[in-house]
């Protein structure tokens, strides 16, 4: 084994990465935007109901940082919660989370929708 040099590390080609492709690198505001993104889903999931936050498959501590967050009434504290659980959701897959959000939304729509159609009658 020789020396590596800092271009043949560059050409490396890295897990789940074709031959000749670059590695994505986002910049720091596209990182600082996903973690945001993040954090205000959490702000989503602390709204809900403890029975809607059980049909969600959330893990052990997202489900335990976002009951903790339910309780904090102090503005300081809970946007340090806030973060943990953005953080905390940056380990796993939030796609799930997103489209029960939205389909929750869906329906809430529609119930308004429809509510408003018997009140107009």
């Amino acid at each position: 084994m020789g020396l590596v040099r800092k271009t043949d590390r560059k050409k490396a080609v890295q897990p789940g990465q074709a031959q000749g492709e670059q590695p994505v690198r986002l910049s720091k505001t596209q990182k600082k935007k996903a973690a945001l993104s993040l954090q205000d889903l959490g702000e989503r999931l602390v709204k809900l109901s403890d029975g809607q936050l059980k049909r969600i498959d959330l893990p052990g501590d997202v489900l335990a940082a976002v009951k903790a967050a339910k309780t904090i009434k102090k503005h300081t504290p809970r946007n340090r919660q806030m973060q943990y659980i953005g953080a905390l959701m940056r380990k796993c897959d939030p796609a799930p989370v997103r489209e029960f959000l939205e389909a929750l939304e869906q329906g809430n729509h529609q119930q308004t929708a429809k509510f408003k159609r018997n009140e107009d009658i």
